[in-house]
């Protein structure tokens, strides 16, 4: 198969039935966003914009917004990928067999990227940053994003686009202090290819040319969200993917221009210049507030022919990108855990927001021949989780013995943390890394990129039965207002509103004299909250209130809590103090006048009636 580019991709899903047509002028401002949330939510089609109120141009959202629909546009290359990103793992696999990897090893070789003449698509015409539908997500954002973007730069030591970096990057197009259709600013995290570009760039004094791609083949956006294995390119994986080699020239100014994608926007960073950027609704569910970014001066704004505009909702798991994430798993499969000796499987826990929540499961076969086992081989696999790539952004790590319940699912969130609390040793077993870097998106530690994480090793036998229901003599101090049980061993008690740490320490010290006399043995975890109810009515309200609010080595506490030869540790239940702190992000509330107004498009002839 193979797209030829974006719109090949759309006619095919509409012709499939996986596409729907929006036909009513469409306010980019909240109004795009709403409906793609609402459709997402109802596991609905992929959303084609015909007219965006003030843009010439149509707007796609929702392509990768379910598995289903994912695999039907791989549905030619996606098994071939899985080998081809296997074999990274262990090309030996090819030796061994290689008839069999012949296919895979001919994807592999004509996925090679494609320098092509300038006569392609893209160069059709140009445009202004401001002839783009600026759509805005979200109440409070500083502006229209580009949620879709693939961020092309390459090394300045060593040029060419086998050296280069294809990530996903957010922009924001105008506000702040940006001057209109001239600037836009480029935001990224720890961690990312495109830093290092920066600082190889800023080293030499030189400023970094960086093209943004938006829209072109599906393969295209994908490649830019892969954690790819080391040593292969996310443009030859974006050809494998696609079944097309993904085809590139440069302009006249030296920019890598994409002959495939809809929109290329190119610009130059310099050495220390930083705007204002932000704020953001971000995939944690709140806000990314206001910090200096990288300035990126716009040079051209390439458009072709039949451009569409992609974009997407970012915001509160679940959304598009939790499909995204499906997606990579299922092309990756056990590429991370072959990287980790004794790693069977790790899950960034996506209700969590992903970065704050790892669960883990390893293999603890350090002392095989004693007779009680302890966390020791999985320790020293948690470090090496820690230390690897983006999962090294994680505050919470849950790691347990595959030996202990081989059948344990890192996927089940209730199951997963019943195994925990039913095994933990509270005097033994949390182990905290302080004055560390986390997520940048994460306002929960002591400032942007800075807080404290937490190793939860879990190995031996059960030494706890969890209450399944909260005890009628258990009882607590009338500072707190009430409490829930949210699942087995897991209760969420009403605190004050939070004020400020001191005051949290005199609280949760009240809490402790009062619960350290009563039989708390089957009570594994108590979460201190604003809002008990809401806590504890699903298991993703309770891992994303209690993990994105709060900062291990500041928000842990524990009943008859010690500390022994600089090691933490409790003798009743942990405390997580998971209120909001006057210093976080606020959390994202949708418009309730905007979710009225878009109700027009599912009422009898709209163009979504009879979705969901």
């Amino acid at each position: 198969m193979g797209y030829h580019s974006l719109r090949d991709c759309v006619n095919d899903l509409e012709r499939n039935g996986h596409l729907v047509r929006i036909k009513e002028e469409i306010d980019p401002y909240l109004e795009a966003a709403a409906i793609h949330h609402r459709v997402y939510e109802q596991q609905g089609p992929a959303l084609y914009f015909e007219n965006i109120k003030g843009s010439k141009f149509p707007a796609v959202s929702n392509l990768f917004g379910t598995l289903e629909r994912s695999k039907f546009m791989f549905r030619d290359t996606l098994e071939k990928l899985k080998i081809l990103v296997d074999l990274k793992g262990d090309p030996m696999r090819a030796l061994k067999a290689p008839f069999k990897y012949l296919d895979v090893s001919l994807t592999a070789l004509s996925a090679l990227p494609m320098k092509t003449s300038k006569n392609s698509p893209i160069n059709y015409g140009r445009a202004k940053i401001s002839d783009i539908p600026p759509i805005v997500n979200w109440p409070m954002d500083g502006g229209p994003f580009v949620t879709m973007p693939q961020v092309y730069t390459e090394d300045i030591t060593k040029p060419g686009i086998m050296n280069a970096n294809l990530g996903m990057y957010r922009i924001q197009l105008s506000g702040n202090e940006y001057i209109t259709d001239k600037e836009i600013g480029l935001h990224y995290q720890l961690h990312r290819g495109i830093g290092v570009h920066q600082t190889k760039a800023n080293a030499l004094g030189k400023p970094l040319k960086v093209s943004i791609f938006v829209g072109g083949p599906p393969a295209h956006p994908l490649a830019a969200v892969m954690p790819l294995p080391e040593g292969l390119s996310e443009m030859t994986f974006a050809g494998a993917l696609g079944n097309r080699r993904f085809r590139y020239f440069y302009d006249e100014e030296g920019f890598c221009i994409s002959a495939d994608a809809d929109f290329v926007i190119t610009g130059t960073v310099y050495p220390q210049e930083n705007k204002p950027e932000g704020p953001f609704g971000d995939h944690l569910g709140y806000y990314s507030l206001t910090h200096p970014f990288p300035l990126m001066k716009v040079h051209q704004v390439y458009h072709r022919k039949d451009a569409i505009w992609s974009f997407t909702v970012v915001g509160r798991p679940p959304q598009e990108d939790t499909s995204f994430g499906a997606l990579i798993h299922e092309i990756t499969g056990a590429a991370i855990p072959q990287e980790v000796p004794g790693l069977h499987a790790v899950n960034a826990v996506d209700a969590a927001g992903v970065h704050p929540l790892l669960f883990a499961l390893g293999s603890e076969r350090y002392t095989p021949y004693l007779k009680e086992r302890k966390p020791q081989e999985i320790l020293t696999i948690a470090n090496h989780i820690l230390g690897k790539n983006q999962l090294s952004l994680a505050k919470y790590l849950f790691i347990c013995a595959k030996e202990d319940n081989p059948d344990l699912d890192i996927h089940d969130i209730p199951a997963f943390i019943q195994h925990v609390l039913e095994r933990i040793d509270f005097t033994r077993d949390l182990h905290f890394y302080t004055k560390t870097t986390i997520d940048t998106l994460d306002y929960s530690g002591t400032d942007i990129n800075a807080g404290s994480k937490v190793a939860i090793a879990i190995a031996g036998e059960v030494k706890r039965k969890l209450w399944k229901e909260i005890p009628a003599n258990f009882s607590i101090p009338n500072l707190y207002s009430g409490f829930k049980m949210v699942m087995p061993g897991v209760v969420a008690i009403q605190a004050p509103t939070f004020t400020a740490y001191n005051k949290a320490e005199e609280e949760t010290q009240i809490l402790n004299d009062y619960l350290k006399t009563q039989d708390l043995n089957g009570l594994g975890l108590i979460i201190l909250c604003d809002d008990a109810e809401f806590t504890a009515k699903t298991p993703h309200n309770f891992v994303w209130v209690s993990f994105t609010r709060s900062n291990p080595s500041h928000d842990i506490y524990g009943i008859n809590s010690f500390v022994e030869h600089k090691h933490w540790g409790c003798h009743g239940p942990i405390v997580i103090d998971a209120r909001i702190k006057p210093h976080h992000a606020p959390p994202l509330v949708q418009n309730p006048e905007v979710e009225k107004k878009i109700n027009r498009l599912w009422d009898k002839g709209g163009s979504l009636y009879k979705i969901g």
